[in-house]
């Protein structure tokens, strides 16, 4: 059965992979994904810290509710989970995603908008290391593996563990 995947960013400093080949990964096995952001238009995507390519917003954040989702899909970037632990919209969206039990991804830094969100405490989480500390100060343990899944949460380091990650999320979706 085909779900609907949410893919949350702000509008630059998105790291590409994490969400290209997510999107790929979940449209591939017959998912249908949608780009929500801060606002309408385009998100710029970054190869590291050299801008690539832009990629449509299809809704913004302010305009959807939980229900409209399977699951919520996080990428990172430094700046994007930056800017989006900075918007409460945005924060309340992924605090009221992560309450509803369905799947939520996060890679790289985007666990920073959990952080922000209040819900890693008594969590298992992986991410890009310099969270560590932010993730143990919100009350969450921190781990050095290619991809946690603890409850309805998923996270990895960054994109070398894009494929675990993708088969997580997969596999949270079946």
């Amino acid at each position: 059965m085909s779900k609907r995947i949410a893919f949350l960013t702000a509008s630059e400093g998105v790291e590409e992979v994490e969400l290209t080949e997510p999107w790929k990964a979940a449209t591939d096995a017959g998912h249908t994904a949608e780009l929500l952001s801060l606002d309408e238009g385009e998100v710029q995507l970054f190869q590291h810290l050299d801008k690539s390519k832009t990629q449509r917003v299809d809704r913004r954040v302010s305009d959807v509710s939980i229900g409209d989702y399977d699951a919520l899909v996080l990428p990172g970037g430094v700046a994007n989970p930056d800017a989006l632990r900075g918007d409460e919209t945005a924060v309340a969206f992924v605090r009221d995603f992560v309450d509803s039990g369905k799947p939520v991804a996060a890679i790289c830094h985007a666990p920073w908008t959990l952080v922000e969100a209040d819900r890693v405490k008594g969590k298992r989480l992986a991410s890009w290391p310099s969270l560590q500390t932010d993730i143990r100060n919100a009350g969450g343990e921190w781990a050095d593996e290619e991809v946690v899944v603890d409850g309805n949460l998923i996270t990895s380091r960054n994109p070398d563990d894009i494929p675990a990650f993708n088969k997580a999320l997969l596999d949270a979706l079946s």
